[in-house]
Protein backbone atom coordinates (compact mmCIF):
# COMPACT_ATOMS: atom_id res chain seq x y z
CA UNK A 1 0.00 0.00 0.00
CA UNK A 2 1.49 3.35 -0.78
CA UNK A 3 2.52 5.60 2.05
CA UNK A 4 -0.23 7.81 1.80
CA UNK A 5 -3.05 6.13 1.54
CA UNK A 6 -5.83 6.83 3.80
CA UNK A 7 -9.03 4.90 5.15
CA UNK A 8 -11.97 7.42 2.99
CA UNK A 9 -15.19 6.28 4.74
CA UNK A 10 -16.86 4.12 6.77
CA UNK A 11 -20.41 2.96 5.94
CA UNK A 12 -22.92 1.49 8.59
CA UNK A 13 -26.34 0.06 8.88
CA UNK A 14 -28.25 1.64 10.97
CA UNK A 15 -32.08 1.42 12.54
CA UNK A 16 -33.34 4.63 12.62
CA UNK A 17 -31.62 7.37 9.73
CA UNK A 18 -32.40 10.48 11.84
CA UNK A 19 -31.56 9.62 14.83
CA UNK A 20 -28.16 8.52 13.83
CA UNK A 21 -27.55 11.86 12.07
CA UNK A 22 -28.48 13.60 14.84
CA UNK A 23 -25.26 11.50 16.53
CA UNK A 24 -22.92 11.77 13.95
CA UNK A 25 -23.80 15.93 13.23
CA UNK A 26 -25.37 16.80 16.58
CA UNK A 27 -22.72 15.51 18.88
CA UNK A 28 -19.74 14.24 17.03
CA UNK A 29 -19.35 17.27 14.71
CA UNK A 30 -19.93 16.07 10.90
CA UNK A 31 -21.79 18.18 8.55
CA UNK A 32 -24.72 16.35 6.36
CA UNK A 33 -23.26 16.15 2.85
CA UNK A 34 -25.86 14.53 0.78
CA UNK A 35 -29.01 12.63 1.96
CA UNK A 36 -31.50 10.14 0.08
CA UNK A 37 -35.06 10.31 1.67
CA UNK A 38 -35.39 8.31 4.73
CA UNK A 39 -33.30 5.56 3.63
CA UNK A 40 -29.39 6.99 3.73
CA UNK A 41 -27.02 9.97 4.67
CA UNK A 42 -23.40 11.14 3.84
CA UNK A 43 -21.63 13.00 6.47
CA UNK A 44 -17.92 14.56 6.36
CA UNK A 45 -15.22 16.60 7.74
CA UNK A 46 -14.32 19.60 6.11
CA UNK A 47 -15.89 19.63 3.06
CA UNK A 48 -14.99 16.03 1.83
CA UNK A 49 -17.63 14.45 0.10
CA UNK A 50 -18.08 11.94 2.84
CA UNK A 51 -16.31 9.99 5.28
CA UNK A 52 -19.62 8.67 6.91
CA UNK A 53 -22.02 6.70 5.04
CA UNK A 54 -25.26 5.70 7.00
CA UNK A 55 -28.19 3.74 5.44
CA UNK A 56 -31.45 1.78 6.49
CA UNK A 57 -31.62 -0.17 3.52
CA UNK A 58 -31.48 -3.51 5.29
CA UNK A 59 -31.42 -2.31 8.83
CA UNK A 60 -34.37 0.05 9.54
CA UNK A 61 -36.02 -0.44 13.08
CA UNK A 62 -33.24 -3.73 13.58
CA UNK A 63 -31.59 -4.65 16.38
CA UNK A 64 -27.98 -4.60 17.24
CA UNK A 65 -26.30 -7.36 16.57
CA UNK A 66 -26.02 -9.40 20.05
CA UNK A 67 -22.54 -9.28 21.63
CA UNK A 68 -19.71 -12.05 20.88
CA UNK A 69 -20.39 -12.00 17.23
CA UNK A 70 -17.99 -10.74 14.47
CA UNK A 71 -18.80 -7.12 13.37
CA UNK A 72 -17.32 -3.47 13.49
CA UNK A 73 -15.39 -2.87 16.45
CA UNK A 74 -15.31 0.49 16.21
CA UNK A 75 -14.25 3.47 13.69
CA UNK A 76 -12.06 5.96 15.13
CA UNK A 77 -12.41 9.57 14.26
CA UNK A 78 -9.52 11.90 14.77
CA UNK A 79 -9.78 15.44 15.89
CA UNK A 80 -7.23 17.97 14.59
CA UNK A 81 -6.38 18.99 18.25
CA UNK A 82 -6.70 19.16 22.05
CA UNK A 83 -9.71 21.35 22.12
CA UNK A 84 -11.53 20.17 19.21
CA UNK A 85 -11.67 16.80 21.22
CA UNK A 86 -12.49 18.45 24.14
CA UNK A 87 -15.41 20.63 22.90
CA UNK A 88 -16.97 17.27 21.71
CA UNK A 89 -16.25 15.58 24.61
CA UNK A 90 -18.39 18.33 26.06
CA UNK A 91 -21.19 17.67 23.86
CA UNK A 92 -20.85 13.76 24.85
CA UNK A 93 -21.09 14.37 28.55
CA UNK A 94 -24.42 16.90 28.34
CA UNK A 95 -26.07 14.82 26.28
CA UNK A 96 -26.04 12.01 28.57
CA UNK A 97 -23.81 9.87 26.73
CA UNK A 98 -21.87 7.04 28.28
CA UNK A 99 -18.79 6.85 27.99
CA UNK A 100 -17.25 3.46 27.34
CA UNK A 101 -13.44 4.27 28.63
CA UNK A 102 -10.83 6.66 27.98
CA UNK A 103 -7.35 6.71 27.65
CA UNK A 104 -3.85 8.06 27.32
CA UNK A 105 -1.57 5.79 24.64
CA UNK A 106 1.30 8.32 24.63
CA UNK A 107 0.77 8.81 20.96
CA UNK A 108 -3.02 10.24 21.35
CA UNK A 109 -5.53 11.01 23.57
CA UNK A 110 -8.65 8.79 23.44
CA UNK A 111 -12.64 8.29 24.09
CA UNK A 112 -14.44 5.32 23.29
CA UNK A 113 -18.43 5.19 23.29
CA UNK A 114 -21.60 4.08 21.11
CA UNK A 115 -22.90 5.25 18.82
CA UNK A 116 -27.27 4.91 18.76
CA UNK A 117 -27.18 1.44 16.74
CA UNK A 118 -24.36 0.11 18.83
CA UNK A 119 -21.89 0.79 17.21
CA UNK A 120 -18.23 1.70 18.57
CA UNK A 121 -16.99 4.96 18.28
CA UNK A 122 -13.40 6.18 18.85
CA UNK A 123 -12.61 9.87 19.18
CA UNK A 124 -9.40 11.05 19.62
CA UNK A 125 -6.40 13.91 18.44
CA UNK A 126 -2.77 12.23 17.89
CA UNK A 127 0.11 13.78 19.78
CA UNK A 128 2.85 15.59 17.75
CA UNK A 129 4.93 12.78 15.81
CA UNK A 130 8.02 13.79 17.78
CA UNK A 131 6.48 13.80 21.04
CA UNK A 132 5.40 10.25 20.91
CA UNK A 133 7.04 7.58 23.25
CA UNK A 134 10.24 5.31 21.94
CA UNK A 135 12.49 2.86 23.12
CA UNK A 136 15.94 3.34 23.31
CA UNK A 137 15.83 1.66 20.03
CA UNK A 138 13.89 3.99 18.52
CA UNK A 139 10.53 1.51 18.14
CA UNK A 140 7.14 3.17 19.33
CA UNK A 141 6.02 2.25 22.53
CA UNK A 142 2.47 2.80 22.85
CA UNK A 143 0.95 2.92 26.37
CA UNK A 144 -2.75 2.43 27.70
CA UNK A 145 -2.41 4.81 30.85
CA UNK A 146 -5.45 7.10 32.31
CA UNK A 147 -7.24 10.11 30.38
CA UNK A 148 -7.49 13.09 32.64
CA UNK A 149 -11.39 13.95 31.48
CA UNK A 150 -11.53 16.48 33.80
CA UNK A 151 -8.71 18.64 32.57
CA UNK A 152 -9.33 17.94 29.04
CA UNK A 153 -12.94 19.24 29.78
CA UNK A 154 -11.49 22.37 31.18
CA UNK A 155 -9.97 23.03 27.91
CA UNK A 156 -13.65 23.04 26.23
CA UNK A 157 -14.83 26.77 27.05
Amino acid sequence: MPDHATIGHVHLRVSDLDRAIAFYRDILGFEVTQKYGNQAAFLSAGGYHHHIGLNTWESRGASAPPPGHTGLYHAAFIYPDRRSLAVVLKRIVLAGIPLEGAADHGVSEAIYLRDPDDNGVEIYRDRPEGDWPRDADGALRMVNDRLDLDALLKEAS
